[in-house]
């Protein structure tokens, strides 16, 4: 385990002694990973990156070199002051981590900000540590703002090369171009060698897709144990939802103009709900999408509270089901729709 592709070692260095990944039966483990910046609405991906470490048994694995990924410049690091002198300072990170499911099983999680640079660099480096560590899946995780309701269900979309493994996860079932992203260069590198590479794309209320919404978040981890079996608890990100959804409620009752709004979208996903056996797509009523307008500017209050006063302090959700917050700048602009592209937040 302590080998390293010498051609890559300049991206990362690996730990040493390496965690153990392969599981009792001597199989490799499952590689998730969430590369935070371009596809986070609402952060989901980096909650459930964050929720992953903090509620399960980890071990760093191996450790990205920033400064030869990410462009500080687009990205700039938050330096304090105190006032006479800079005392610290947040840089980006991007790290692998061997992680273990409440059943003891191993996996290892890759987290952090979307390289910048070096993207095909990036994407051998890890094909090598997949073929290093033995991995049998690679599975990407991304969220996207929708035309949905906070009101209902968080629903996602699955992808990959090959989808008989997805089950009766909801597919995407049209051909688009959209700007891509790290995590979409990963998978396509990964099935082209011959990996298991597939996609979850959760989707978040495009009103909320500036805030934490860890309801997608752990629609997302819920939809990686479908897929592998991974016993993966999302209690604490259940509760923290739970207090979104109140204080999301609480917002939009008595308002008739949002209330408008917000049973529009329940109508609009309840007929895709009706007709997702006739593979119905949430992009097809692009033009009944509601506008800004329609939202109104007592919801851009709203959102600028819930920015800045939900998950104070940027803490993962606990026990006391408080939503945390991830506050590194996104500099991405949104893209199209698709299964990791953004639209433009209402």
């Amino acid at each position: 385990m302590d080998e390293r592709p010498a051609e890559h070692s300049a991206l990362y260095s690996l730990e040493f002694p390496a965690p153990q990944v392969s599981n009792d039966e001597g199989t490799g483990p499952v590689l998730v990973h969430a590369l935070e910046g371009f596809a986070d609405a609402g952060h989901a991906v980096a909650l459930a990156a964050r929720h992953l470490r903090d509620a399960l048994d980890s071990e760093l694995v191996a450790t990205f070199s920033t400064d030869e990924l990410i462009d500080y410049r687009s990205r700039r690091p938050t330096v304090t002051f105190d006032g006479n002198t800079f005392t610290d300072i947040e840089m980006p990170s991007l790290t692998m981590h061997a992680i273990r499911d409440t059943t003891g099983r191993p996996f290892l999680l890759l987290a952090g900000s979307e390289p910048d640079l070096r993207w095909e660099q990036f994407v051998e480096a890890v094909r090598r540590l997949v073929e290093h560590f033995g991995v049998t899946d690679v599975i990407g995780l991304n969220a996207i703002p929708m035309a949905v309701p906070h009101t209902r269900p968080a629903s996602l979309t699955a992808h990959g090369n090959e989808p008989d493994r997805l089950g009766d996860l909801p597919r995407w079932g049209s051909e688009m171009k959209l700007p891509a992203s790290a995590s979409m260069l990963l998978e396509l590198r990964m099935s082209q060698h011959d990996h298991r590479a597939s996609g979850l794309s959760v989707h978040v209320p495009h009103y909320l897709s500036q805030t934490d919404y860890p309801a997608a978040s752990a629609r997302l981890l819920t939809a990686v144990g479908e897929l592998t079996g991974l016993q993966i608890p999302v209690a604490a990100l259940d509760n923290a939802a739970a207090k979104v959804r109140e204080q999301v409620d609480k917002e939009v009752d008595g308002n008739a103009e949002i209330e408008g709004v917000v049973q529009a979208l329940e109508s609009q996903y309840d007929t895709f709900a009706q007709a997702q056996a006739q593979r119905a797509s949430l992009l097809a009523a692009e033009a009944d999408l509601p506008t800004g307008d329609e939202l109104g500017a007592e919801l851009e209050r709203f959102l600028a509270q819930q920015t800045s006063d939900v998950g104070q302090g940027g803490q993962e959700p606990g026990a006391n089901g408080e939503p945390g917050r991830e506050d590194e700048p996104d500099d991405d602009e949104p893209g199209d729709d698709g299964p990791g592209g953004s639209p433009s937040p209402i």
